[in-house]
This record gives structure tokens, C-alpha cells and sequence, in this order.
């Protein structure tokens, strides 16, 4: 039997924490093992019940943003996904930069944040598609000439880094191109390594940054 993936609920909205909690748990594998309201209520779940994945809001007393730091620093391991009405692109690339696992917003069904939280419980990054097409469109010219970067990838994983730009899992890429999940985890690995990058957005921006430069 799989072990249900364990989540703890921080948003300091009763009705709608009520509604993300009834949800999930009529899901099959998951377990709500938490709730909360605050960025303090956050630190103390994570510290004491160390839930597989945390969903926060970033608007909430204490503030999520500035909860990321404060958890990961008592609880390294925990995978913070942020489930909010932001959408600003700030929010965006601090929630990420603080090392947050995933971004989401507020207006996700209830299966597909179900698929979130299983892509980030699997070790993966998510980033709503159309947040990460806003980062890249607003994403300034990197010095680095990355076209060349991606010319150092070989053609697969060239093939991999279209699909996850294009907002794909990796279970729906090893789906697309007929191959293991733990091979395009693989691929995924070595284009992070080669490109300089640290997340599955970075390494998306490399590639649309890329493809500009190609049509200039």
C-alpha cells in the first residue's frame, strides 16, 4: 500500500482552509495532518508534525513569504508549496528564491492541485504555466549567451527542457517521449548542471531565452 502523502494547510481564511482540507481528503492518498493560520503556526507544524508538503498563503499574519526562510531553517526538508491569489511576479521569484517547491493559485481545481502536490512530493518543482510564461516574458536579457548553453545539451535533453518550458510534468514527458520517469529525472539533472541553474523555472527561462536569441 502507498504511503499517503501528509499535508498541513496554512491560510488564515477559514472557509477556504476548510474547503482545501475536505477536498484532499476525499482524494485517495493523501492525509491532512494540520492546520493552520499564521506564519507561527507554520513554523510550529512544520517543527512538530513535519508534514510531507505545506500549503501556505502568502497573505497572512506573520506573512508567508517570510515564513519560507524561518521553516526551512528549522525543518530543511520540508516542500513548501504556496497557494495564493498573487500573481504578481515578484511574489513569484521570492516564493522561489526562498525555496519554496511550488506556486499555485487560489483558483486550481481540486484534482489538479492534487497533481501538484504529488509532482512537488515527488522531488519536482511547479510553477503555474501561466506565472512562468509571466517571468519569462518579464524576465530582463541575461548576459550569458544562452543560446549556446542550450547548444551544450545533448539533442534528448533539448527535447526534455521544450516540454518542461512548456509547463509539462515529468511524468507527462516520460509519458510523451516513451521513456522512465527516473530517466527524464535523470536528463533533468544534467541540463540543471549544464545550464548553471537551480530549478525547473530557471532552467525554462535559459530556453525561451535561447529561442529569442535564435530568432534575432
Amino acid at each position: 500500500m502507498t504511503t499517503a502523502i501528509r499535508v498541513a494547510v496554512i491560510d488564515d481564511h477559514p472557509l477556504f482552509r476548510e474547503g482545501v482540507t475536505r477536498s484532499l481528503s476525499e482524494i485517495d492518498g493523501f492525509e491532512i495532518v494540520a492546520e493552520g493560520s499564521s506564519a507561527e503556526d507554520a513554523l510550529r507544524i512544520a517543527e512538530q508534525l513535519k508534514p510531507h508538503i505545506m500549503l501556505m498563503d502568502i497573505s497572512m499574519p506573520g506573512g508567508g513569504l517570510n515564513a519560507i526562510p524561518l521553516i526551512l531553517a528549522k525543518a530543511p526538508m520540508q516542500k513548501i508549496v504556496m497557494l495564493t491569489v498573487s500573481e504578481a511576479s515578484d511574489d513569484v521569484t521570492a516564493a522561489l528564491g526562498q525555496g519554496a517547491k511550488g506556486y499555485v493559485l487560489k483558483g486550481i481545481g481540486s484534482r489538479a492541485l492534487a497533481d501538484v502536490i504529488r509532482t512537488v512530493a515527488s522531488g519536482e518543482s511547479y510553477v503555474t504555466p501561466t506565472l512562468s510564461a509571466k517571468l519569462l516574458s518579464s524576465r530582463s536579457p541575461a548576459s550569458a549567451n544562452q543560446f549556446e548553453l542550450v547548444a551544450s545539451l545533448t539533442s534528448r535533453e533539448q527535447e526534455v527542457l521544450q516540454l518542461v518550458a512548456s509547463g509539462m510534468s515529468n511524468k507527462l514527458i516520460a509519458r510523451k517521449l516513451d521513456l522512465q520517469e527516473k530517466t527524464v529525472k535523470h536528463h533533468m539533472t544534467q541540463i540543471m548542471t549544464k545550464l548553471g541553474v537551480t530549478n525547473r523555472t530557471e532552467a525554462a527561462m535559459v530556453w525561451r531565452d535561447a529561442i529569442d536569441q535564435r530568432a534575432q
